[in-house]
């Protein structure tokens, strides 16, 4: 499984970030939308859209695509 972005889907919101939890407890403060830490998180929003950075460090729990709510992140 891998996670896959479609940024023309991204409304840039964040949400996906933040309800990440690997984001969260590897840097609360980029995972909150705050800093220039990218090597430290699995994706953050960067220019309006969704960006991954680290998605090598992402455990395929799915919490990202259950709460986006256009569907612009997922597993496959």
């Amino acid at each position: 499984m891998e996670l896959k972005v479609e940024q023309d889907n991204c409304l840039g919101c964040g949400v996906c970030v933040v309800a990440c939890p690997i984001n969260v407890s590897l840097s609360p403060e980029v995972a909150g939308g705050h800093g220039s830490k990218t090597e430290e998180v699995i994706m953050m929003v960067e220019n309006g859209v969704i960006k991954l950075f680290s998605p090598d460090k992402c455990t395929k729990c799915g919490t990202c695509q259950l709460f986006c709510p256009t569907d612009a992140i997922w597993l496959e």
